[in-house]
């Protein structure tokens, strides 16, 4: 790609000086934030070194959170056969990290902007079988 139409791909990504940058805090119950981040763990789960079953798993819960994936990454550990991964999203991550000899996966939601975290939810029960499920939500970057 020639210098000038680098400049011309910069100049259409860039908003006119009358736009106003987006804005990608949440805001729900009078509250302004940087994002939920929700903080899941599955207890007496099943599939969890099932590398292509969790990246099923994320691939559909990405959507159903309304955000958009970048990348993805995942690896399955050997002997044991745990699996750990991320989903690099345009509006945070989700990641995960299961440890199938005891049935247990820490999975962490980060989310901003017009996106439901919680959505993912039903997604893992589904696909991990899970006997338990421990979530925390946290408020990032309260501002108000």
């Amino acid at each position: 790609m020639a210098c000038d139409e680098i400049r011309d791909v910069e100049a259409a990504k860039a908003p006119s000086p009358n736009q106003q940058p987006k804005d990608y805090f949440v805001r729900r119950h009078g509250l302004r934030y940087a994002g939920t981040h929700l903080l899941i763990e599955l207890w007496e789960a099943d599939h969890l070194d099932d590398l292509r079953r969790i990246e099923g798993a994320l691939r559909e819960a990405i959507p159903a959170c309304r955000a958009t994936l970048l990348d993805l990454q995942l690896h399955r550990f050997s002997p044991n056969g745990g699996v750990s991964g991320v989903a690099l999203l345009a509006e945070s991550h989700i990641s995960i990290h299961t440890w199938p000899e005891v049935g247990y996966a820490a999975v962490d939601i980060f989310l901003c902007g017009d996106t439901d975290p919680y959505s993912a939810v039903p997604i893992l029960r589904r696909t991990l079988t899970p006997g338990k499920i421990q979530l925390t939500e946290h408020k990032r970057g309260i501002l108000s």
